[in-house]
């Protein structure tokens, strides 16, 4: 029988949200000790096993994770298991993480809580990997759980190129997408290369969902915009963990602290808080397989309590990334984020998606692409714009459109094959058992 799992409404204060995370927690402590990781890390000594002992566990880190490979985490019989799953790596070795049936059903719960709600009369594209990491499966686990119909355009795959997704988004009347900001961008160009407008030639698109990269507000007004004003609805989460946060009308993007217990944790001196600016640490309160307990995620944070217009009792996380403290330029720092803020500040008839810079000890290098007639307008204009923000010495260099992301990747339809061993004359043989 499942357990019951909160949903929003069950809770009206911060001190109700506190009490549904004590009384999971003694049966989260129970599921954990049954892993050998944590079997092994409290041999000889008494397991924490109340709500009360919680807060004396220690950290559980991306290199556990990699240490106990594969199934040094499970915490039930593998016949119990419905998918194996492993993370991206971004930040090292990748780390293992293994879901039941009833994991899933709290995964696709937490996944659907968006505020522009997922229907059965959604088609809904997802265009993230269907490899090891979790996105895919998560958004369609989700889409599936809702009654909706999903796309699996896939991401990076020789089967799904870019225009084959902007022709599906048109026939099949694709009203929900799911991909990463970059992806956004790299559809709205390649809308644009086929002779299309994002904004007027997509009617029935009504919100674009998305994640896996930090989200400047700047930048997501801008993608709307290009959009013709949609909704881009950011969420927030690992292969490990799962959706962990997810944005509220307002924009803000809220921890689902029903489901989860979130804590930062300070490097500098070693302590952990409910809130303030460090990295942040999760307790999934409904992980069967693979239980966690206060899990650094290593992802840069800042996590406030209250204070949205949304009236959604949840506390707030700002997504800092892993780099946040930025490089050194002559005497300033130059950050991803702000940088990305006053790229994306350029007026949107400069038409700037995709951009790039390296910051050297001396002088930060930024090269964007822009069509003919305004590149010089906005080489100016980001010129200004850095030497006000920043004042920091750098080069600003405008490039032809095609430079960066190339042409070919917006308008080719790759030639993909199944395998094939027998040709004839004149044929590529070359292609002999190869996909491509």
């Amino acid at each position: 029988m499942p357990l019951p799992r909160p949903e929003p409404g069950d809770w009206s204060s911060p001190a109700e949200l506190a009490k549904l995370q004590e009384a999971e927690l003694p049966r989260v402590l129970a599921q954990a000790m049954r892993s050998p990781f944590y079997t092994s890390r409290y041999a000889g000594r008494a397991a924490p096993a109340e709500a009360a002992d919680f807060a004396g566990i220690e950290l559980t880190t991306k290199q556990d994770l990699r240490d106990h490979y594969p199934f040094g985490m499970l915490a039930v019989d593998r016949e119990k298991l419905a998918t194996y799953h492993e993370s991206s790596g971004t930040s090292g070795e990748p780390t293992a993480s293994y879901y039941t049936d009833e994991d899933w059903a709290d995964l696709a719960e937490r996944y659907a809580r968006k505020w522009v709600g997922i229907t059965p009369a959604d088609t809904f594209l997802v265009r993230t990997p269907y490899g090891l990491v979790i996105t895919a499966h998560l958004a369609q686990a989700a889409g599936r759980l809702r009654g909706a119909t999903i796309v699996p355009g896939d991401a990076r795959s020789l089967t799904t190129p870019l225009p084959r997704m902007i022709r599906v988004m048109r026939d099949l009347d694709v009203s929900l997408t799911w991909c990463n900001p970059t992806e956004i961008m790299m559809l709205a160009a390649t809308a644009k290369a086929a002779g299309l407008r994002p904004e007027k030639d997509f009617p029935a698109l009504r919100a674009m969902f998305t994640a896996a990269e930090p989200l400047t507000e700047v930048r997501r007004r801008r993608i709307s915009e290009i959009w013709g004003g949609i909704p881009i609805v950011e969420e927030y989460g690992s292969t490990e963990t799962g959706t962990i946060a997810g944005q509220c009308p307002q924009g803000s993007l809220h921890l689902w602290a029903d489901r989860a217990v979130f804590e930062v944790w300070d490097p500098r001196t070693g302590t952990l808080s409910a809130t303030g600016r460090g990295q942040l640490v999760v307790t999934p309160l409904h992980r069967e397989a693979m239980p966690l307990l206060r899990y650094n995620l290593a992802d840069d944070v800042e996590v406030t309590d209250g204070g949205c217009a949304c009236d959604w009792v949840l506390p707030t996380v700002r997504v800092l990334g892993r780099s946040g403290a930025g490089y050194s330029v002559g005497t300033g720092t130059v950050t991803q984020q702000r940088l990305e803020e006053l790229v994306f500040s350029l007026p949107i008839e400069y038409d700037v998606m995709f951009w790039r810079a390296m910051a050297h000890p001396g002088l930060l290098r930024v090269e964007f692409e822009a069509p003919d007639a305004v590149r010089e307008r906005a080489v100016k204009e980001l010129t200004r714009l850095i030497d006000r923000e920043l004042g920091v010495p750098h080069e600003i260099t405008g490039l032809p459109l095609g430079t960066l992301v190339p042409t070919s990747a917006l308008t080719a339809q790759r030639d993909i094959l199944k395998a094939r061993y027998l040709f004839g004359e004149g044929e590529d043989w070359d292609k002999a058992v190869m996909y491509a």
